[in-house]
């Protein structure tokens, strides 16, 4: 069986040019820095991680997958940037982080090598990036277990999130590299919730995620207007 890895070489070399920079809080990624914890309590306030064995997928530098393991979860986090998991896998030597493996394989390549293995997983600000998100959310479906959790964060696609999540945090306030985002990749939050009832995961919470670019301060609402996270869960057998 042949699998195609579902991956954009312009999005990974992106992103790898950078990695040397994930673990600086004053980088390029400081927003990912900032949000993390609002991440992880909503995730941790819905499904408490301790003991859990949590898949991470997109990690990047290990942000989250880091924090999680930390949280008592058994984490792995997978990714297709060579770059940032060296990144991902010195960190975690150097903090002494328990619990947490990094490995270089598509979420499709492991849904095949491991289905229904994993109690939690994540998918944080990844699925703009792929070429066919719906494929990743049906590998997130497979790689769960019968009753666990999958958690979705994104960015939807309406003018008012071209205003602020590209014109704004790219052009005007320089919280992200311009180029992190197109917005022909966003997805509506109709559009993941179609994703995820066609991978048989059934939608829960929805949380909307703002920031104020006068205090520089990020927090959870209703809103879902620009960037948003969506709970689901597989059904029990």
């Amino acid at each position: 069986m042949t699998i195609t890895v579902n991956a954009d070489p312009a999005e990974l070399a992106k992103f790898s040019e950078l990695a040397h920079r994930w673990w600086d809080p004053e980088s390029e990624f400081r927003p990912l820095h900032q949000i993390n914890p609002l991440r992880l309590d909503w995730i941790n306030g819905l499904v408490p991680l301790a003991d859990q064995q949590v898949l991470d997928i997109g990690c990047g530098g290990g942000i989250l997958s880091d924090s999680m393991a930390r949280k008592g979860a058994q984490v792995t986090g997978i990714d297709l940037s060579t770059k940032a998991l060296k990144v991902a896998q010195l960190h975690a030597l150097e903090a002494g982080t328990p619990n947490v493996n990094y490995r270089e394989i598509s979420a499709e390549a492991l849904a095949v090598e491991q289905p229904g293995s994993f109690d939690v997983v994540t998918c944080m600000e990844m699925l703009e990036h792929v070429p066919d998100p719906a494929s990743v959310v049906q590998a997130c479906a497979t790689l769960v277990k019968p009753g666990g959790w999958v958690f979705f964060s994104t960015i939807n696609r309406n003018p008012k999130s071209f205003l602020f999540a590209i014109v704004g945090a790219e052009y005007i306030l320089k919280l992200l590299p311009r180029g992190t985002h197109e917005y022909a990749k966003m997805i509506r939050p109709s559009e993941l919730a179609r994703f995820c009832r066609q991978a048989s995961l059934e939608l829960g919470p929805t949380r909307g995620m703002e920031y104020n670019p006068l205090t520089r301060r990020y927090w959870l609402s209703a809103d879902t207007s620009v960037n948003y996270l969506l709970a689901t869960r597989k059904p029990e057998l």
